[in-house]
């Protein structure tokens, strides 16, 4: 199983489509930052704030995340390396864990700018505002504007950063099982944005109904887990590290089950 992460990881370094993802994610990060620096300063109308929520994290990584997932599960299958790989004797499960491996992987690569990009814009302490639309790291931005990091401020910063990358995974941990048993990219970047287009309209939904409110939470769409701050309690912050674990577990136990009596041609 060693040799197959290795060998993943090495084909993610050398793949120009990561690059392109990382530089798409870059931009659009540069993108957000200052079209909510710009709102308030009154140098930019107010009616941008949807075109900088569109270069947000919540969604140019619901998009590139997907895109991933298509090029490097997908792609597999296309280029025969899965089938490859368990003909010469690997399980499915080292398959299937070699593969998240490398997808949290890039995940985490292409949300780096962003991470990066709201520490510098916190840390200069100006004034960010996109109103009411920012979620993950653009609502962490708008929301800590201004704030003082000392350093206890900065390490929660860090834990609640780290938290949202977490979050993402599991977010998109839902491409694992759609690549590897639809095996076609088309099919899961739009299945994924569906997904996460319904699972922000189903929020509302949660103080309608107790039980909804119980069942959502258990996900890593539940309403605060996307709205962490450096305000937000230890609570809120395990919560939504404990949902967003469960959630890749139970991600990768359905892909286990789906992927382990599939035909691989």
């Amino acid at each position: 199983m060693i040799n197959l992460i290795l060998a993943d990881l090495f084909k993610l370094r050398k793949s120009m489509a990561i690059k392109i993802v990382i530089g798409i994610a870059t931009v659009s990060s540069v993108l957000m930052a200052m079209i909510a620096y710009l709102i308030p300063q009154g140098k930019l109308d107010a009616s941008m704030t949807g075109i900088g929520f569109l270069f947000s994290d919540a969604s140019m990584i619901s998009i590139l995340g997907a895109v991933i997932a298509g090029i490097f599960i997908c792609g597999d299958f296309d280029n025969k390396t899965i089938h490859d790989a368990i003909t010469s004797g690997n399980s499915r499960v080292s398959v299937i864990i070699s593969k998240v491996i490398t997808f949290f992987f890039a995940i985490f690569l292409t949300l780096l700018p962003y991470v990066i990009i709201t520490g510098i814009a916190l840390g200069i302490g100006s004034e960010f505002s996109l109103g009411s639309v920012a979620v993950s790291f653009l609502h962490l931005l708008t929301t800590d504007a201004g704030t003082v990091i000392t350093l206890s401020e900065g390490w929660k910063l860090f834990v609640v950063m780290l938290s949202l990358i977490i979050v993402t995974m599991a977010q998109l941990s839902i491409c694992i099982p759609l690549a590897l048993v639809l095996k076609k990219p088309v099919l899961v970047v739009a299945i994924n944005y569906g997904v996460s287009i319904l699972s922000a309209q189903l929020i509302g939904l949660k103080d309608s109904s107790p039980v909804f409110e119980i069942i959502i939470a258990a996900t890593p769409y539940g309403g605060n887990y996307a709205f962490l701050t450096l305000s937000s309690g230890i609570g809120d912050i395990l919560g939504a590290i404990s949902a967003s674990l469960l959630f890749i577990i139970v991600m990768i136990a359905i892909t286990y089950f789906a992927f382990r009596k599939a035909e691989i041609k």
